[in-house]
């Protein structure tokens, strides 16, 4: 691993950012010196994937709302985040759209009574299809960190589900826990 791989955490990403402005990701990377972006490639309605199904607690095939996302940190691409929806929470909202959202995604939701109270990640690790080595800018034999998360609410119901993939050298996951 190169010594200067992103450490990334998710609990900024979790909870709505005090004031509203900006980006959370733009905010962490900037508190760190660097320079975060990110680019919508599509936002929309489609059909649930086995996965996603899975993830969300809908059937394969059901509608759901999509936000693929490519994150730059000082413009280099590193990860492809694909932030998924139940159509009960996002369809009709901007989520469902490509305009940036002022305060972000999550506090969307906390505005829309949708509130995440419990996160459930999954990481593996694979080689990148040729697709995500032309938009990652990765090398043949690069490897990628395949993160899924389920965001639930207080009544544990599914509220949004990412998939994230980054490159396994630029990439280092931190977690940290707290009991009691």
């Amino acid at each position: 691993m190169v010594s200067d791989a992103w450490i990334s955490t998710s609990m900024p990403y979790l909870q709505a950012a005090p004031g509203g402005q900006g980006d959370t990701w733009g905010a962490e990377a900037a508190a760190r010196g660097r320079r975060g972006t990110q680019r919508i490639v599509h936002a929309g309605e489609v059909p649930a994937s086995a996965v996603v199904a899975r993830l969300l607690g809908v059937d394969q095939g059901d509608v759901v709302v999509v936000r693929r996302r490519i994150m730059y940190l000082d413009d280099q691409p590193c990860e492809l985040t694909d932030s998924y929806y139940p159509a009960r929470v996002a369809a009709g909202t901007a989520l469902s759209g490509t305009a940036k959202i002022r305060g972000g995604a999550v506090r969307l939701l906390a505005e829309l009574g949708h509130v995440g109270r419990r996160v459930q990640e999954d990481v593996t690790a694979r080689m990148a299809d040729e697709q995500e080595r032309d938009l990652l800018r990765s090398a043949e034999d690069a490897p990628v960190l395949c993160l899924e998360r389920v965001v639930l609410d207080g009544s544990e119901r599914p509220i949004q589900a990412d998939l994230i993939t980054m490159p396994a050298d630029r990439q280092r996951l931190r977690y940290e826990l707290r009991m009691g």
